[in-house]
This record gives C-alpha cells, sequence and structure tokens, in this order.
C-alpha cells in the first residue's frame, strides 16, 4: 500500500515538474518572440487598453481589422494594407490580446465591446468617420460597430464572416486556454506544443482549397502561440456564437454602403449560410463570391477585396454628395 501510494506520489511530482519546466520554457519562448518581432506601430491608451496600431498612407480614413488567432501583420502580409494605402489613411488595429495590444481580464471581449473600444480609439486618433474593413471575427466587431455607431461608419466591407448563430463544436473544443484556471494551465503547458504541431494543418483548412500563398511566411507565426494570445483566440472561439446571436436582428438597419466578399470552398463558415444570408437581408449591398478563394480571400483575392472597398467607397461618396447642401447660384 505504501509502496503503491509512494509511486502515485512521484508520478504527480514529475507531472508537476513537467508542467512547471513548461510553463518556464513557454514564457520564456513568448518573452525571445517579443523581442524578435517589436511593435511595428504606435500605442494609444483607451479605457486602460493598451492598443497597438499601425497607420500608414493618407486620404480618407479605412480602418482594417484582422481576424481571430493572427495580429496585424495578417492584414500586412497579404498586402492589402499596402494596396490600400496608395489611396487612404489606413489604420490596422491588433484587437485586444493579439499582437502587441493588452486584454485587460476584467473585461468580456464581447464584439460589442470591441467596438466601443475601437470607436474611442479612433476618436483620439481624430476619426470621427471612416470605411471600415474587417476579416472573419473582425467582420463581427466591424458590423457590430456599424450597428452601434452608425455615424461612425461611411461604408462597409466584411470577409469571410460569421454572422448568424448556428451549431459549431469547434467553437466549443477550441475554448479550452479560456476556461479560469484550467485554462491557463493549459496555455502555458500543453496548447503552444499542439498549436505547433497542427499549425500547417490548420493553415491547410484556412486557406483552403487554395494554396498557402508564399506571401503569408511573412506573417510571425510564435506570436500567434504565445499562451496570451492563445487565451485571447480561445475567448473569442467561445465568443463567437453570442457576438453573432446579439448582432443578427440589428443587421437589417444598416443604411451605409455594405459589400461582402466570400470565398467558395471556405473551410471556416458556410458562406450561404453567412455571408450570403446577410446579402439578402441588407438593403442595397453587394455580394463577390470567390471562386475556390477559401477562408483567407485577402489574402487569395486581395484586388478583388481591394476592389469591394473601392465599390464601397465610391458609394460613400456619392451619398455623401447627394445629402449635401447645394449652393445657390
Amino acid at each position: 500500500m505504501f509502496s503503491r501510494l509512494s509511486n502515485r506520489q512521484i508520478t504527480l511530482a514529475s507531472l508537476v515538474a513537467a508542467g512547471v519546466a513548461a510553463a518556464v520554457a513557454n514564457a520564456l519562448i513568448a518573452r525571445d518572440t517579443e523581442r524578435l518581432n517589436p511593435p511595428s506601430g504606435t500605442f494609444i491608451d483607451v479605457d486602460g487598453v493598451r492598443l497597438h496600431y499601425v497607420e500608414r498612407g493618407f486620404g480618407e480614413p479605412l480602418v482594417l481589422l484582422h481576424g481571430n488567432g493572427v495580429t496585424l501583420d495578417d492584414l500586412d502580409a497579404s498586402g492589402l494594407m499596402a494596396a490600400a494605402a496608395t489611396r487612404y489613411r489606413v489604420i490596422a488595429f491588433d484587437r485586444p490580446g493579439f499582437g502587441h495590444s493588452s486584454r485587460p481580464r476584467t473585461t468580456v471581449w464581447t464584439a460589442a465591446a470591441q467596438a466601443e473600444l475601437l470607436r474611442k480609439a479612433l476618436l483620439q486618433l481624430g476619426v470621427s468617420r471612416c470605411l471600415l474593413f474587417g476579416h472573419s471575427w473582425g467582420a463581427c466587431v466591424a458590423v457590430r460597430l456599424a450597428s452601434d455607431h452608425p455615424e461612425a461608419v461611411s461604408g462597409l466591407v466584411l470577409a469571410s464572416g460569421y454572422y448568424f448563430p448556428d451549431f459549431r463544436a469547434d467553437a466549443v473544443a477550441l475554448g479550452g486556454p479560456a476556461i479560469p484556471v484550467v485554462g491557463d494551465v493549459l496555455r502555458y503547458t500543453v496548447s503552444p506544443l499542439l498549436a505547433r504541431l497542427t499549425w500547417r494543418q490548420m493553415l491547410r483548412n484556412l486557406f483552403a482549397p487554395a494554396k498557402i500563398p508564399a506571401k503569408f511566411r511573412a506573417f510571425p507565426r510564435d506570436m500567434a502561440l504565445r499562451p496570451s494570445q492563445l487565451r485571447a483566440a480561445a475567448a473569442e472561439s467561445m465568443l463567437m456564437i453570442p457576438a453573432a446571436y446579439s448582432a443578427s436582428e440589428r443587421y437589417g438597419a444598416l443604411t451605409m454602403p455594405v459589400a461582402l466578399v466570400a470565398g467558395e470552398g471556405d473551410r471556416v463558415v458556410d458562406i450561404d449560410k453567412q455571408s450570403r444570408r446577410l446579402h439578402d437581408l441588407i438593403a442595397g449591398s453587394s455580394l463577390r463570391r470567390v471562386k475556390a478563394g477559401g477562408h483567407m480571400v485577402h489574402h487569395t483575392a486581395t484586388a478583388e477585396v481591394m476592389s469591394a472597398i473601392e465599390e464601397v467607397a465610391n458609394a460613400a461618396r456619392d451619398a455623401g454628395e447627394r445629402l449635401a447642401p447645394r449652393s445657390r447660384a
């Protein structure tokens, strides 16, 4: 009996020691990763959140919001930022908890909470009205910002978004690192290792049926695998269905120009149940279905996304000219 108990104690002690060693190793890797990938932009403090953003170009403000699990570097690697900066004042944010932005645990970072935060950040930057682009989870935040503050959004471009609630087993399965206590243990021990082992397959699913483009190599993978960002990504997986549920009844009230871009063969969201349904609901919206575009359409069809942005910008200008008072001759 004593021997069996001792063996169990030894096994437990070994597991604890291995966990502590893994946690220390992952913390050191995260620190080195941040040192090797320093902030490329500027910081702004909003309601206790330290937001990192990059600003490029001149002209009409265009705000870009990245999807779940990545950073603003994804928008940069796609070429969308560079293309847009030739005509617009491009502002791309690391959303809370991603990249170099903080994510205080005192707030549940729903799409609505992020929309409110970004609205305040834009006002601090002197942007009272802008064109707005969101990809994937960033589209959830973008459409919520447009719903809550329609006066702040002149035109809306949504790519590969999830807008209507349905059963998503993956949302629950990926939410482990966000669970208090248990999730903290996971994200500092086994989760980074599992994420590294499955990274390539995850990318194949994200880009399929297209191939992973060479330009995506510019994205700093290890920034996405830090324990802090794994928690943010897991939380957004769990918040995905509630975000769609809380916003879905408000889409029909959107009156600004709206363009949707969706990739055929998307393995992450069903574009007929999501993008096409939203297109049918928003009067005057347009829908571009990119053949074999997959989920990452800003990479696989950058020119198509830029065309959608131009379409919305032109429509917004036309609407503004119609509403502007005419001067007397």
